[in-house]
This record gives C-alpha cells, structure tokens and sequence, in this order.
C-alpha cells in the first residue's frame, strides 16, 4: 500500500486490519504513537479485568496474541513497512502481559495504581529495548517482529509490577 510515515486515515477507516493494527487509530496519534496505543491498552484491561475471570482473560490475551501475530504480519505487507510506528496492537499485547500478576490476584486493593505501574513499567522497558529485547527489534523482520520486542518487554515489565504490588508501595486507589 505505502512506505510513507502516515497512515492515512481514510485507509485505516476502510481496512479492518489497519483499524484493528493501529489499535482503533490510536497508532495514528502523531507523537509517541505506541505510548497512544497502551492508554488503549489500559482502557481495554480495565474493561476486560472488569467483565472477566482471570482464567478468561488469559485466554482473551492468548488469542489477542495469537491473532496479533498474523495482524501484524498483513499490516507489515499492506504498509510495506517492517515495523511502522502506527501498528500498536503489540502494545495491547505487551500491556496484558505486563498485567497478568495483577489479574492472578496481586494488588487487588489497588488495581488503578497497578494499572499505572505497569503502563509506565512496559513503556520504559518497550522504550530502552534491554538485551534481548533490542536483539529483537532489529533482527526479527514481519509481523513477528513487530510483536516479539514488546512481548519481551513485557516480560521485564510484568515482574516490576509483581515486585511492587506485592511490596506495600501501591496507595489504595
């Protein structure tokens, strides 16, 4: 479709796996388009944490994943970009990850100051790439690629989260 840098909006109204890529449009947020993408993210756990069991909602995230590997692979060829900043459907995986100690029960007194924790945790690891995240990101090309970097780095965040929901840190809000 484009090698450009936007996304024009008319393409994602059209295409149902550029509205479901850029996260509902919120990749086409001009500046810090995956930061845009995780407070959907947010939205879309508070949602799903609220209506969910916890063994419901890690099946949601299973093929929320699963499914975004294939997503991101046919925005990948309709862009004709390997990793365009406008896909963000890895951050609502990232994200849900990240989260998974809260849904098995830690924080259950303050699960809006967890749910900030781990929206500042995945995007500082999604943002540093630590080794092997940026081994990642520049080695693994496609649709995988653009999942696996924010999956690993949901992997860094998501022990954060643990540590300080269970530490006492979290204020009850």
């Amino acid at each position: 479709m484009m090698a450009a840098d936007r996304i024009p909006v008319r393409d994602v109204a059209r295409d149902p796996v550029l509205f479901l890529a850029t996260g509902f449009g919120s990749g086409l947020f001009p500046v810090a388009p995956g930061t845009a993408g995780t407070v959907v993210a947010v939205g879309l756990y508070a949602a799903a944490v609220t209506w969910l069991p916890a063994w419901a909602y890690l099946v949601a995230l299973i093929l929320l994943i699963v499914g975004g590997f294939w997503l991101c692979e046919k925005a990948v060829q309709r862009l004709g970009v390997d990793d365009h900043p406008g896909i963000v459907w890895d951050e609502f995986a990232g994200y849900g990850i990240t989260m998974i100690p809260v849904v098995v029960g830690l924080a259950p007194e303050s699960p809006l100051a967890a749910a900030i924790v781990g929206f500042v945790a995945f995007r500082f690891f999604d943002v540093i790439k630590p080794w092997p995240v940026s081994a990642a990101d520049r080695h693994v090309k496609g649709g995988a690629g653009v999942m696996l970097d924010d999956m690993m780095a949901a992997v860094y965040a998501a022990p954060v989260v643990a540590v300080v929901a269970v530490s006492g840190l979290l204020p009850a809000f």
